[in-house]
């Protein structure tokens, strides 16, 4: 008698249906193991962020470089970063670099 109650119930009926049965079964298929999957879909989403992050980024670095070039198309300042970032000098000069303590990287 248990399973002609739990039959006769009107929501054992709607499970039960075909239709519900066939949808829920499409609905499980799309969330989790068709290639289109709402979890891949998170992934990507997760990707697509990283990288608009990173052009950005890259973006503001652009920017720099454009800046910097501009800089140095003046002759002045192209010797400048020379002698700064290359240590390059003239023929009759002598470089010297002078290191502070709290530069150094000894231990105190």
């Amino acid at each position: 008698m248990g399973i002609n109650n739990l039959i006769n119930k009107p929501w054992f009926k709607l499970i039960t249906n075909t239709y519900v049965l066939v949808l829920t079964a499409f609905v499980i298929w799309m969330l989790f193991f068709d290639t289109n999957s709402l979890l891949i879909h998170l992934e990507l989403k997760k990707e697509i962020k990283k990288l608009e992050k990173q052009q950005e980024f890259l973006r503001d670095e652009i920017t720099k470089d454009k800046i910097i070039i501009k800089k140095l198309s003046n002759k002045e300042e192209l010797e400048k970063f020379a002698r700064e970032q290359y240590y390059l000098k003239k023929k009759n000069e002598e470089i010297y670099l002078i290191e502070y303590a709290d530069s150094l990287k000894t231990p105190h």
